[in-house]
C-alpha cells in the first residue's frame, strides 16, 4: 500500500468513526426528545424554574442536529476519499474546521459564564424544593418523576431528605420519609430527620458524578479535537495529491 492509499484509508477510518458518532448523537437526541419521562421531561415540569432554563430543555434538538451534522460530515470525508472527489473533501474540510472553532468558542464561553451556571443552579434547587413541597403525594406525575429520578440515582430529594418536609407526602405518611431516603425499600421511611439525611440528595450526586468523571470528559473532549484536526489534515493532503495527479 502506497502512501496515498494510506491516506486513503485513514481517512475513511477518521470519518468512519465521525459517522458513528453521529449516529449515536441522533439516537440519543430522538430518544430524548421522544421519552417524556426522562430528566428533562421532569424539569420541565418544575415550577418557577428560572427562564434561561429553557434553554436546556431544547438539548434534545441540539443533540439531533449535532448527529446529523456528524452523519453529513462523516458520509462527505468517507465519499470524498472513495471517490477521490476534490469537491467532497475540500467541502468536508470547510465544515469540520468550522465545527472546530465553534467547539473552541463554546469552551470559552462555558468557562467565561461558569459562575452564572451556578447562580442559576441554585436558582432552580429553590424551584425544585418548593416543587417537592407542593407536590410531592398530591400530583401523580411529580411524584412518579421524582421516584424515578432519585430510584435511578439512588438519592433523596433534590438537596436532602429535608426538602419533603411539609410535602404532602410527608403529612399524609405521619411525618415519613419516601422509601428511596431509607435504601429504596417498599414503605415510607421510618427514620429521624438526621438518619434521613445520611442520603445524598440528588443536585449533590449529579454534581459528584460530574467532578468525578472531569478527567473522562476533558479527555473526551481533547480526542474529539484531535480527531478533527488529523481529519482536516488528512483531508488537505488528499486533496493536494488528487489535484497534483489530475494535472
Amino acid at each position: 500500500m502506497g502512501c496515498f492509499g494510506f491516506l486513503k484509508v485513514m481517512m475513511f477510518v477518521f470519518n468512519g468513526i465521525i459517522f458513528l458518532a453521529g449516529a449515536a448523537i441522533l439516537g440519543v437526541g430522538i430518544w430524548v426528545k421522544v421519552d417524556s419521562g426522562s430528566i428533562l421531561g421532569f424539569l420541565g415540569k418544575i415550577e418557577n424554574a428560572p427562564a434561561q432554563l429553557s434553554q436546556v430543555l431544547n438539548v434534545g434538538y441540539l443533540l439531533i442536529a449535532i448527529g446529523a451534522l456528524l452523519l453529513v460530515i462523516g458520509f462527505l470525508g468517507c465519499c470524498g476519499a472513495i471517490r477521490e472527489s476534490r469537491c467532497m473533501l475540500l467541502l468536508f474540510f470547510i465544515i469540520v474546521l468550522l465545527v472546530f472553532i465553534a467547539e473552541v468558542a463554546g469552551a470559552v464561553v462555558i468557562l467565561v459564564f461558569r459562575p452564572l451556571a451556578d447562580q442559576l443552579f441554585n436558582q432552580f434547587g429553590t424551584a425544585a424544593v418548593q416543587n417537592i413541597k407542593k407536590d410531592y403525594g398530591a400530583n401523580a406525575d411529580v411524584t412518579g418523576l421524582w421516584n424515578t429520578t432519585m430510584s435511578t440515582l439512588k438519592c433523596c430529594g433534590f438537596y436532602n431528605a429535608s426538602d419533603f418536609v411539609g410535602s404532602p407526602y410527608y403529612v399524609a405518611n405521619n411525618q415519613r420519609y419516601p422509601p428511596q431516603c431509607c435504601g429504596d425499600t417498599d414503605n415510607p421511611c421510618n427514620q429521624t430527620l438526621a438518619d434521613a439525611m445520611a442520603a445524598t440528595g440528588c443536585f449533590p450526586k449529579i454534581k459528584q458524578l460530574i467532578d468525578d468523571n472531569t478527567v473522562v470528559i476533558v479527555g473526551v473532549a481533547l480526542g474529539i479535537a484531535v480527531l478533527e484536526i488529523c481529519a482536516m489534515a488528512v483531508s488537505m493532503i488528499l486533496f493536494c495529491k488528487i489535484k497534483s495527479r489530475s494535472a
